[in-house]
């Protein structure tokens, strides 16, 4: 159900479905606190922002926002790297290459705090490495993700 209703959310366009999914990340940080004082989203290449029309990672991070009090830090993580879509990479050491780099941290709004990273799915994680990364570079004091989905794979 989970798989369905992202991939509806990534790929076809239902954002009004964002709300309910962002819902099930706030009972889950209920049950399970993460150290955090702001929410940042993984960013989309902005060739893939254009073709989309709008990154799910932010829809799902500020509707999250909303429902646990927390802000959400906008536009200071940058895609700078358009990479294959991670879902193409074949193993977890391709997925790391494919995302090596590709983003960094615009701004010193992190400096200091506890970051939420938020995207819709985990798979290796490579991603979320790459982001926590850059955002430790700008002075994050600790970067935790948070993913509606993980994806397991061989």
């Amino acid at each position: 159900m989970i798989r369905k209703a992202t991939h509806e959310l990534k790929y076809r366009n239902l954002k009004a479905i964002s709300p309910c999914l962002a819902e099930l990340l706030a009972d889950y940080l209920k049950s399970n606190p993460l150290p955090g004082e702001d929410l940042v989203c993984v960013p989309l290449h902005p060739r893939r922002l254009r073709e989309r029309g709008y990154n799910q990672s932010s829809l799902l991070a500020r509707e999250l926002g909303r429902r646990i009090g927390l802000p959400v830090i906008e536009d200071c993580l940058i895609r700078v790297k358009q990479a294959q879509p991670q879902v193409r990479a074949v193993d977890v050491e391709e997925r790391r290459r494919n995302v090596a780099d590709a983003f960094v941290c615009g701004d010193e709004q992190v400096s200091g705090k506890q970051i939420i990273l938020i995207d819709d799915v985990c798979t290796s994680g490579a991603t979320l490495e790459s982001c926590a990364a850059a955002l430790k570079n700008k002075g994050a004091t600790s970067v935790w993700g948070l993913t509606l989905a993980r994806e397991l794979y061989n």
